[in-house]
């Protein structure tokens, strides 16, 4: 079967030849492997046999100035698209600090709402005429990467502080953000559908949580939130495709909402966090796919994952609604050979 196969029927919680078996490895990771016998010149997916998922993006960006303030050995100093300066330090896969955000009160947000154009030059026609062809002829699932909601405005515009306490006083303007962000989305991915492009689903990033809890209320969620995650999945639907959420931390009281917004599947499910993939296949495996789950801070011991592995696949891929990936992705301490017995194993244990 194709990798678009083998999501679709996930997506329709029917079996498959086996699951899906997706992951983002990271750059460190990618680096390590490399030294460790994974050929450079080749799409280390291909080099395991897994499968394949193509993202498309478009810029929603206010496209403030992007300039480096400062550079060191050590760290670059830069402003961003959406008017945020970073620190950013020159090791692989290192955090940046956020420094500075321009869009701190509704006055500056109606500014940045102004240079926040849709018009075509804000999508990667090239790219897309270059690589869709290769895409269908490999059969791969192709997903489009919306970005809106309650991650990308504190963590990309506004700052986390600013927000939570806007949520508080003044949600309307935490509403108009949001539905900005996700009408400038539709309006872009509707140029790429009337172009002739098609894509399978929806994707967009949506941090609700940390460890052990939510950063607000599912009332909170309900009122505020999910009328645009049900607006996101009903434009999804009524286009015949799915829609795919990504939301890290401990989110298990917002689930019975999110699926109630007409989610279809939900990623990572963080076990580090406080999230329980069994309990959630137990509860919920009929109504929504589930992608993730697999602790990545035990990818690094072989036994330990392998193990985990043969816990929880058996269940996670029963009557399918299941993608195997880690619950977040993949750190540079898993060496290219645990990798290699993690693959096999997977492809063993989800078999149907």
């Amino acid at each position: 079967m194709t990798s678009k196969e083998r999501f679709l029927r996930m997506y329709a919680h029917k079996e498959a030849d086996r699951i899906p078996i997706i992951d983002n490895p990271w750059a460190g990771t990618l680096s390590r492997w490399h030294k460790e016998g994974l050929p450079k010149n080749v799409d280390w997916r291909d080099y395991f046999n897994i499968d394949k998922c193509e993202y498309i993006s478009v810029d929603i960006s206010p496209q403030y100035e992007e300039k480096i303030l400062e550079e060191t050995d050590r760290y670059q100093i830069y402003t961003t698209p959406w008017g945020v300066t970073l620190k950013q330090f020159k090791e692989l896969d290192s955090t940046p600090e956020f420094l500075d955000f321009t869009v701190t009160t509704e006055e500056a947000w109606e500014k940045a709402k102004k240079r926040m154009t849709c018009t075509p030059d804000r999508i990667n026609w090239d790219y897309l005429k270059e690589n869709y062809p290769r895409w269908i002829k490999e059969g791969s699932f192709l997903s489009a990467n919306f970005w809106f909601g309650f991650d990308v405005t504190h963590s990309w515009m506004v700052g986390t502080e600013t927000l939570l306490i806007a949520l508080m006083e003044n949600p309307e303007w935490e509403k108009d953000m949001i539905d900005t962000y996700l009408n400038n989305c539709i309006k872009l991915f509707d140029m790429i559908w009337d172009a002739g492009y098609r894509f399978d689903e929806i994707f967009w990033p949506d941090d609700m949580g940390y460890k052990g809890t939510t950063f607000f209320s599912p009332t909170m969620y309900n009122e505020i939130k999910k009328p645009f995650h049900k607006k996101a999945c009903e434009w999804a639907h009524n286009k015949g495709i799915y829609a795919h959420l990504h939301s890290c931390g401990d989110i298990r009281t917002l689930v019975p909402s999110i699926i109630d917004a007409g989610v279809d599947a939900l990623n990572p499910l963080e076990v580090k966090a406080g999230m329980d993939p069994i309990q959630l296949k137990q509860q919920y495996g009929d109504k929504i796919v589930l992608h993730g789950g697999i602790n990545a801070l035990l990818w690094q011991d072989k036994d330990k994952i392998i193990a985990e592995i043969d816990r929880l696949i058996p269940t996670l891929k029963k009557d399918g609604g299941y993608i195997f990936s880690s619950d977040h992705s993949i750190p540079n301490d898993v060496s290219l050979d645990n990798f290699k017995h993690i693959i096999k194993k997977v492809k063993e244990v989800g078999k149907y």
